[in-house]
């Protein structure tokens, strides 16, 4: 009940073949409030095996009412099997900001710090 994060399991038995990435249904939906988002994250312990989520951090969006998949991919080299109930992802609830964007740059002055991805320091 404290855990940060709640475990996905599979819903099917497969095999994860070195180098390959397949997405796995997990037969769980979720029904997220407005203002917050669940995260699909890598649990640590097959991370250390190679198997990971396979774009880092999948994103749940609370209009999303649907069977939550995880796309899994095995960097190792060599085969994992999982059984139906494995747990292979975790999910965190985390709330967010919903700012308002504007088109083009706003009113706001001239960035001084370097640009895209530069803090302006060496």
């Amino acid at each position: 009940k404290t855990d940060a994060g709640a475990d996905l399991v599979t819903a099917e038995a497969f095999t994860l073949s070195p180098g390959e990435n397949k997405t796995i249904e997990t037969g769980t939906a979720i029904d997220l409030p407005e203002g917050y988002v669940g995260l699909i994250v890598s649990r640590s312990g097959l991370g250390s095996k190679g198997i990971r989520v396979r774009n880092s951090v999948g994103v749940i969006d609370p209009e999303y009412k649907s069977d939550m998949k995880v796309s899994l991919e095995n960097v190792s080299k060599v085969p994992h099997r999982f059984e139906v109930g494995d747990r292979i992802a975790q999910l965190l609830i985390v709330p967010i900001a919903t700012p308002k964007f504007v088109n083009g740059r706003g009113p706001w002055p001239k960035e001084e710090r370097g640009g895209f991805g530069s803090t302006g320091v060496a």
